[in-house]
């Protein structure tokens, strides 16, 4: 019989990292997928014999005692996963007990606020369904007086090992403990209230500070308010998307605000004074004489609150010249009068081009088009 040092190359005194490191030099030349040779891989079975004694201590010290070095299939060959670490360098999932305290996930909710919470910003109080740490057993699952017990099965290593034999000699493979569902613990009398899960669902108000600037579809993050983990492990984050609703009479474009501003026929002859309400309160908007339709007048730092810079931006009044619909008959002779005045005529009137009429009736004035047909 061969000697297990010397089939790996190591001396006797070696360590367990020195016999793994030979062990998985000596896998990645002879492994069968690499070397098919017969010869090959009767030397391949013959270090992984080697390896399975060297590897464990109890069967190390019986070996160098002279005594049996097998001692059945339970012994440290690392098996499927020592082969996977010599030819991958770290092989499968990670081996011992998964724990029972878990990060918890995250979370999603909309709130909806109108728009001039959105320009300056506002203070919103949320109310979460969401999972809390149970305070019956303070998030171990067990009931009072109790506390998780080792898995008889696994005994504590939340997996079940078990050899096969293939082509390749005793390969050892593990699963998850059915038991103890891979924790390496049971619990033996779980809570009542949270049934063993450590949590319980419960709603809670959150107050949510929303910054001046924000749009639909922007979301805050709010770190540590998410659901609590199972086993009572750290909550993850609640992300908050705003929704802003529209308002009555104000288009937002980035940061800029529309409005639609409807002026008597003869205040845009005339020239005249207006007011308007806008998120600040109301404003004064000054007609110069001979205004048009379609013309935009500019009210500077009246627009939305920009989100970084916490700058202003602009508010533009889209003017709608107003044609009344019906004259009585002294305004009728007033009109006619002005018209001989002006030398107005049916010769004097024009076709005006698709590029001179399209700013009256594309962009934004045409969004409020609806506002003064109602």
């Amino acid at each position: 019989m061969s000697d297990h040092y010397q089939v790996l190359g190591v001396d006797r005194s070696a360590s367990q990292d020195e016999i793994k490191k030979a062990y998985r030099k000596l896998a990645r030349e002879m492994h069968p997928d690499v070397n098919p040779d017969p010869k090959i891989q009767d030397r391949f079975k013959e270090i992984t014999a080697a390896y399975e004694v060297l590897s464990d201590p109890e069967k190390r010290s019986s070996y160098d005692r002279g005594g049996d070095s097998f001692g059945g299939f339970g012994g440290g060959f690392g098996g499927f996963s020592d082969i996977m670490d010599a030819f991958f360098g770290g092989g499968g999932s990670p081996r011992g007990p998964r724990p029972r305290m878990r990060q918890g996930q995250d979370a999603l909710i909309r709130t909806t606020i109108d728009l001039k919470e959105a320009c300056f910003g506002t203070t919103r109080e949320i109310g979460v369904e969401t999972a809390i740490i149970c305070t019956k057993c303070g998030g171990d699952g067990c009931a009072p007086g109790t506390s998780p017990r080792t898995c008889d099965i696994c005994k504590g290593r939340g997996e079940i090992q078990q050899v096969t034999r293939s082509f390749i000699g005793q390969v050892m493979t593990s699963r998850p403990c059915g038991t103890c569902q891979g924790f390496g613990t049971v619990i033996p009398s779980a809570c009542s209230e949270c049934a063993g899960d450590g949590r319980v669902r419960a709603r809670r108000n959150i107050d949510v500070k929303i910054p001046a600037g924000v749009e639909t579809g922007n979301r805050m993050q709010l770190s540590g308010q998410g659901e609590v983990g199972p086993g009572g492990g750290p909550a993850g984050d609640l992300y908050v998307e705003i929704i802003v609703d529209d308002h009555e009479y104000l288009v937002r474009e980035g940061d800029d605000l529309h409005i639609a501003l409807s002026v008597p026929m003869t205040g845009a002859a005339l020239g005249t004074s207006l007011t308007i309400e806008s998120l600040d309160g109301p404003i004064n908007v000054e007609i110069k004489p001979g205004t048009q339709s379609g013309q935009i007048i500019p009210i500077k730092g009246k627009g939305m609150t920009k989100l970084r810079s916490g700058a202003r931006g602009d508010l533009f009044a889209h003017v709608a010249v107003e044609i009344p619909a019906k004259l009585s008959k002294k305004q009728e002779e007033l009109l006619k009068e002005f018209a001989q005045e002006r030398g107005d005529s049916s010769d004097s009137n024009r076709v005006t081009s698709r590029k001179e009429g399209s700013e009256s009736s594309t962009g934004f004035f045409g969004k409020f088009r609806d506002v003064f047909r109602n």
